[in-house]
């Protein structure tokens, strides 16, 4: 293998109106290695890639691919020289098949017309390589996540790439999907790829990467050639420029009279009756496997079930989300940027929506609530007026927190809270929810972490196959007993 890095960011900047996004970025990245990109949400990890892949152009600065000199115009600039992005978005065109997904824009042809059965053959012999079982005819639409990402990476190289980027791409796999991809990133180091890996999961990082680069508020900040002997506490320091010796900072607090009680709750996704409770001030996480039917259980509670659900001892009746609000009950989902935000509008009428309950707005008293929350919250924003998909992650979450702290609330249903979100803000999204918790709310927490249930958590609740099977309290509960609980078969 040559020495020194194959791919190279020479003192990168770039701005936008407002915002320094990268200054003077500079590391290098060697062949054969996987070298984590880690920084806090706006740290300028999305910034960099964009720029690696020709979505942006860079205000200053260079990249060089080995003893080449280049700043990418365009997207297509980038990927003819080698390089590959997978976004948590795929870029994959959903009506078409897989092998036509990997080879659009350079199908094997002949006198105009597409040679179906090489194609066919090229796509096959592509998938075996990655031990890929999906047939070449497969519409990619109806391909499950990970199995989507899988076509995502065997595109890129149909297309030669060298330098292969992954953003956050185990954020909506299950265990054995991504001990799948992972064994797939082996193989293309092992084939003197240079893979960049970018990741909220420390134990990710430690476990697939051989070094990272750290940024912070667009700069770099240190560059580890390996991370042999370097802790995770080390890394999350760097990230956020302070010690974190305990990013849950639990609080007990006092618990009152339940709030919220199920019983026999039926729904898409739930195998059995569910019954539980959750007390005033109290914050119960719910915890199990991909599939195990958490975000069901929150969506049945919230208006999609039948069965018994009370409030404080009075029956709602389950016809719907806005006679859950009505009642007290309110969701905050797993994906936000799908069912949470209205991406196109502003923090101010993300934050107000749900109380226009009137054929008129009142701009004065929307303006009022907004800055209060923004200022409540620590919403990161220049105005109120930004457009919410401007924010990161852990802003955009706060916004949705916002959205329903104006009204009465009584039970707040939390479906992966943090997901995609950098240690320090995930510090501040449970500081608001022990707050809540705090002023007698109650706390029905879903999360795939177990350090986070287990951090956060007065008690968690164990879901197996579409079943409750467990409450455990926080004194008794280790991942060892969790994890038993939430295997199939084994509760």
């Amino acid at each position: 293998m040559p020495e020194g890095p194959y791919l190279q960011f020479v003192n990168v900047s770039k701005s936008f109106p407002g915002v320094q996004a990268l200054q003077d970025v500079t590391f290098g990245v060697n062949e054969g290695s996987v070298h984590a990109l880690c920084g806090e949400n706006g740290a300028g990890k999305s910034t960099l890639l964009k720029v690696l892949s020709g979505v942006h152009k860079a205000d200053s600065g260079t990249l060089r691919l080995g003893d080449r000199d280049m700043l990418f115009g365009d997207a297509a600039e980038a990927i003819r020289s080698g390089v590959a992005v997978i976004y948590q978005e795929l870029h994959l065109v959903p009506d078409l098949s897989v092998a036509e997904n990997l080879y659009l824009g350079h199908f094997p042809s002949s006198g105009g017309w597409v040679k179906r059965g090489q194609l066919r053959a090229d796509c096959q012999k592509m998938l075996d390589s990655l031990s890929l079982d999906v047939s070449p005819d497969a519409q990619v639409g109806d391909l499950p996540i990970a199995q989507r990402q899988m076509v995502e990476i065997a595109k890129a190289l149909t297309r030669n790439a060298k330098v292969i980027a992954f953003d956050e791409p185990t954020s909506s796999l299950s265990s054995r999907e991504v001990e799948s991809l992972f064994a797939t990133i082996a193989q293309l180091k092992a084939q003197g790829k240079v893979v960049m890996y970018v990741s909220h999961r420390m134990d990710e990082i430690q476990r697939i990467c051989d070094s990272a680069t750290i940024l912070r508020d667009g700069k770099h900040v240190e560059t580890f050639a390996s991370l042999d002997g370097v802790s995770t506490d080390t890394i999350v320091e760097r990230m956020v420029g302070r010690k974190i010796e305990d990013i849950f900072h639990f609080r007990a607090r006092e618990q009152g009279d339940p709030v919220l009680q199920v019983n026999g709750l039926v729904g898409h996704g739930l195998t059995t009756g569910a019954d539980l409770e959750v007390r005033r001030g109290e914050i119960v996480g719910v915890f199990g496997l991909v599939g195990a039917g958490r975000t069901e259980l929150l969506k049945a509670i919230y208006g999609a079930g039948r069965g018994e659900v009370k409030i404080d001892g009075a029956n709602v009746e389950l016809c719907g989300p806005r006679a859950a609000i009505r009642s007290g009950i309110v969701l905050c989902p797993e994906d936000r940027k799908k069912e949470g935000v209205i991406a196109l509008r502003s923090v101010k009428e993300n934050i107000n929506i749900a109380r226009r309950t009137k054929f008129w707005i009142d701009e004065r008293s929307e303006t009022a609530n907004a800055d209060l929350m923004v200022k409540q919250l620590g919403i990161r924003t220049p105005t109120i007026d930004q457009l919410v998909k401007n924010l990161s992650g852990g802003n955009q979450q706060k916004t949705i927190l916002a959205r329903w702290l104006g009204m009465d609330v009584k039970v707040v249903l939390l479906d992966e809270p943090t997901r995609g979100i950098d240690v320090g803000a995930k510090s501040e999204i449970y500081e608001i929810i022990y707050g809540l918790a705090e002023k007698g709310l109650g706390i029905l927490l879903v999360s795939s972490e177990l350090p986070e249930v287990m951090g956060v958590c007065d008690r968690i609740l164990v879901m197996n196959s579409g079943k409750l099977v467990a409450s455990v309290p926080r004194a008794e509960a280790t991942e060892e007993k969790l994890l038993r609980l939430a295997l199939p078969g084994a509760a």
